[in-house]
């Protein structure tokens, strides 16, 4: 699912640059990335998902050549292919909870919004906890409540991959569990591979493998 060889990156402003010699997960994985702040865990979750691209190397991503992409093709890979949990979520606050859970069906002809779709978001929000939350405003909700939507986003399209930057980092223990049950449960029932970057060290046991992101880099700007 993901193979990474020779990958170099460096901020054109300097002072970060990622080196990664070698790095495989196996369709189906689910992963954890760790590593100190600035390590560069989210600059890796960006070069596998085509938001950035590398200075050298070869980035393969769910067989397909990432970094020989255009910026184009690379963000149409990337809505049809990936589920992204940002850390700073992105919801869109001119859209209520049940519109930003489905939108990345907007933004590509090949993710059809149809009645299953819409029953996947109601499911996934009840999962969740937020179903009563469907019609408000993101600025409406709690940190953890924003958190939980960006989580049913990633998830609402069954998607290959699930890249998850921090997805756990505001909820209270009791939600950080169901939501970690359901990433997981999600990714076995869907065939899924999972890349989570986490600071509790706590969960790494449910992992099937860890990276240890520190090798590969500097410190972020």
């Amino acid at each position: 699912m993901i193979d990474l060889r020779d990958v170099r990156f460096e901020y054109t402003q300097g002072g970060f640059s990622l080196c990664v010699p070698e790095l495989r997960i196996s369709a189906g994985t689910k992963a954890a990335a760790i590593g100190p702040s600035g390590s560069g865990k989210t600059t890796l979750l960006n070069v596998i998902s085509g938001i950035a691209c590398p200075d050298g190397g070869r980035v393969n991503t769910a067989s397909v050549r990432v970094d020989s992409l255009s910026l184009a093709a690379r963000r149409s890979f990337r809505i049809k292919t990936i589920g992204f949990v940002f850390q700073d979520f992105l919801l869109l606050d001119y859209l209520d909870v049940l519109e930003n859970i489905l939108y990345p069906y907007r933004l590509h002809h090949d993710l059809v919004l149809d009645a299953d779709a819409r029953a996947r978001a109601q499911r996934l929000a009840a999962d969740l906890g937020i179903d009563r939350l469907l019609r408000r405003s993101p600025d409406e909700l709690s940190q953890g409540e924003r958190q939980r939507v960006a989580i049913a986003r990633a998830l609402v399209t069954a998607p290959k991959l699930v890249l998850a930057d921090e997805p756990t980092g505001n909820l209270d223990p009791a939600t950080k569990q169901r939501t970690i049950d359901l990433l997981f449960d999600q990714c076995d029932a869907l065939s899924m591979t999972l890349l989570m970057v986490t600071h509790d060290h706590g969960l790494l046991d449910r992992f099937d493998q860890v990276v240890d992101v520190s090798a590969f880099g500097g410190s972020e700007p």
